[in-house]
């Protein structure tokens, strides 16, 4: 008898400005603004029903894990939980096997956790049926990670996952607005051609910078530069909406300027150097994607120069990483084997 697969891929993302005031308390108090966009770079999960009553898991970056499903919920302890919390929270009975894999590793700064469970979450509503609209999933999951296992961060990785492409995402009290940015193909090939993303080699711990970034925020240390983020999230957008390239990359530098305030963490003697080295080298503008400290750069490169930048910055131990925007969003399929 042929099994059923049920998969899931959902895209990681780079966070082009605005990233940082997505997280609580200053969403609410002060209305977040991110501007971010989707890469050909997934989180994949697969289902197999199992026919018994055990989950079984599989992963790549973490390892193992099985555990009976007729016990009542899974138990949190930091060992495959996003898969857990999505488990109890359907109160599944029926055993299967989950299969994750990420292009990205841990710590990278392209919302893997997020996208992670976006995944997770994407094969097991089409496992059972019942698959909710694009808000409502982000939602689900943000719900999970951020209130049931009570990791720390923001909004805009769920939400990127699930909607894919370039977007402006607003966050407030009324909840998220996901505003979607459609740029001409010819700004967008633009942007691609002088792109470039690397991994420098030090994965971080996210949840320890948003931490600090929080503490920082009720001192009331940070607020100014969280609020010129916002900003320039929206003239990020503005520059590209208006086809100039050049002009989104001298945004970015200013966002990297403004993200360095939100806590020391964020940034470093090695992130230091890679950033110096992109700006003499021919980059215009560029920042760490994520909450800093380490994972991936992301620069905007004068477009005869770039391969420059990219020799340089591989002398000092980055990798440049070849992608592609990707302009879709969680996609699940079904296949037999």
């Amino acid at each position: 008898m042929m099994k059923e697969f049920i998969r899931a891929r959902a895209p990681l993302r780079i966070g082009m400005a605005g990233g940082g005031t997505d997280v609580e308390p200053y969403a609410s108090e002060r209305g977040g603004c991110v501007f971010n966009t989707t890469i050909d770079k997934y989180a994949y999960c697969t289902i197999v029903p199992n026919g018994s009553d055990r989950l079984s898991i599989v992963s790549l970056d973490y390892g193992t894990f099985e555990a009976p499903l007729d016990g009542g919920p899974l138990r949190y302890d930091g060992n495959m939980d996003l898969i857990k919390a999505v488990s109890n929270h359907f109160s599944i009975k029926e055993g299967f096997d989950v299969f994750i894999h990420s292009d990205a590793p841990p710590g990278s700064g392209l919302g893997g956790s997020s996208t992670v469970i976006v995944s997770v979450l994407g094969a097991v509503t089409e496992w059972l049926g019942s698959k909710p609209n694009d808000h409502d999933l982000a939602e689900l999951a943000f719900k999970l990670e951020r209130e049931e296992l009570g990791l720390k961060g923001g909004k805009q990785d769920q939400y990127a996952a699930v909607f894919g492409g370039f977007n402006l995402m607003e966050f407030g009290k009324f909840g998220v607005r996901v505003n979607k940015v459609r740029l001409k193909s010819d700004v967008v090939n633009e942007l691609q051609y002088c792109s470039l993303l690397c991994y420098t080699g030090r994965s971080r711990e996210s949840a320890n910078i948003i931490e600090s970034q929080m503490k920082s925020y009720g001192k009331g240390s940070n607020t100014g530069a969280l609020d010129e983020s916002k900003r320039l999230a929206v003239e990020g957008r503005n520059a590209l909406a208006r086809g100039n390239v050049k002009e989104f990359g001298k945004t970015l530098n200013e966002a990297w300027e403004q993200k360095k305030k939100f806590t020391p963490d964020v940034t470093n003697s090695i992130l230091d150097k890679c950033y110096s080295t992109a700006m003499n080298n021919g980059a215009v503008g560029g920042k760490v994607s994520g909450a800093g400290g380490g994972g991936f750069m992301y620069f905007v490169c004068e477009y005869d120069k770039k391969h420059i930048v990219a020799k340089e910055l591989n002398k000092m131990g980055a990798t440049i990483t070849d992608f592609m925007f990707e302009n879709n969003g969680v996609q699940t399929w079904r296949t037999k084997g």
